[in-house]
C-alpha cells in the first residue's frame, strides 16, 4: 500500500507501494504520470461518512477501488458514483435506482448528496489536463514533502480553470488540491488533516506487511469567489480497515 493517496478525493483512497520518480528530478508530466498511476494501482474497501459542519448532517459511504474502478456508493436513496480508469480520461457514471447513465460535464459543478464536493472532483479529470506546470516543492500539513503541480483547463468546462496539486513524493498520491474559477478566485480546496495506522497488506507468503498509514480525515472546504470567504465545510473521515 502506497502513503497519502488522496481522493478525494477526492478525493481518497488505500496506499499501496510507492511510486518513485527518477533521482534527478521529475519532469511536471512525470509527477502527473505518477499521481495517476497511485489511483489505478490502488485496491482495496474502505468505509466512512461525509460530515457537513454547518448543519451536522452526516452521510455515510462506501469506497471501493479493484481493476481501476473505483465506486462511492450511498443508501437512503441508492447511488453509486462509478469512475471507470480504464478510460482516458477517466469515465464517470451515475447509479440509481431505474438508471445508469455517464454523468454530463453539465452536472460536474452540482455537489454531491449535498455536501462540498462536486463531480468534476469526483471525475478526476483534471489529472488528464495537458501541459502541467511545476511550481516547486512544499512540505504539507501533515509533514510530508509534496511537488506542487499547477494544471489548465483546455477547454473552458467544468467549474474549474486552474487547480494546483500537491503530489507527495513518497507515494506519487495526491495530498492536497485547490480549484480556482475561470476568473482566478479560489473556489475549493482538499487537504488531509490527520492520517492513521492500518495492518499490511497480506504477500504472495501468507505473511502481513508492515502497518500503513492512510487517510483518516480530509478536510474540504468551499469559498465564495466573490468575497473569498469559506461558504461551506465538508469533513470526509474514513474508518479503520478490518483485518
Amino acid at each position: 500500500m502506497k502513503p497519502f493517496a488522496c481522493l478525494a478525493a477526492l478525493f481518497a483512497l488505500v496506499i499501496a507501494s510507492p511510486v518513485r520518480a527518477q533521482d534527478d528530478g521529475p519532469t511536471a508530466e512525470e509527477i502527473m504520470t505518477l499521481v495517476r498511476m497511485s489511483y489505478a494501482l490502488q485496491q482495496g474497501k474502505l468505509t466512512g461518512k461525509l460530515r457537513d459542519n454547518n448543519s451536522g448532517n452526516e452521510e455515510p459511504f462506501t469506497l471501493t477501488m479493484t481493476q481501476q474502478i473505483i465506486r462511492f456508493v450511498f443508501a437512503n436513496p441508492s447511488q453509486v458514483v462509478h469512475l471507470d480508469l480504464t478510460a482516458v480520461p477517466p469515465l464517470l457514471r451515475e447509479v440509481k435506482p431505474g438508471s445508469s447513465a455517464e454523468v454530463p460535464l453539465e452536472q460536474y459543478s452540482e455537489k454531491v448528496r449535498g455536501f462540498d464536493l462536486n463531480y468534476e472532483d469526483l471525475s478526476l479529470r483534471f489529472l488528464y489536463w495537458p501541459n502541467p506546470k511545476l511550481m516547486g516543492e512544499e512540505n504539507v500539513a501533515i509533514g510530508q514533502k509534496a511537488w506542487k503541480v499547477r494544471v489548465t483547463s483546455p477547454d473552458g468546462r467544468g467549474p474549474y480553470g486552474t487547480v494546483d496539486i500537491w503530489v507527495h513524493q513518497g507515494s506519487g498520491g495526491m495530498a492536497k488540491m485547490e480549484g480556482w474559477d475561470k476568473g482566478g478566485n479560489l473556489i475549493r480546496s482538499y487537504k488531509i488533516s490527520s492520517v492513521q495506522k492500518a495492518p499490511g497488506p497480506i504477500g504472495a507468503d501468507g505473511k502481513r506487511g508492515k502497518d500503513v498509514t492512510i487517510p483518516e480525515e480530509m478536510r474540504i472546504e468551499s469559498k465564495d469567489p466573490k468575497t473569498g470567504k469559506r461558504s461551506g465545510l465538508t469533513y470526509m473521515t474514513f474508518d479503520k480497515p478490518e483485518v
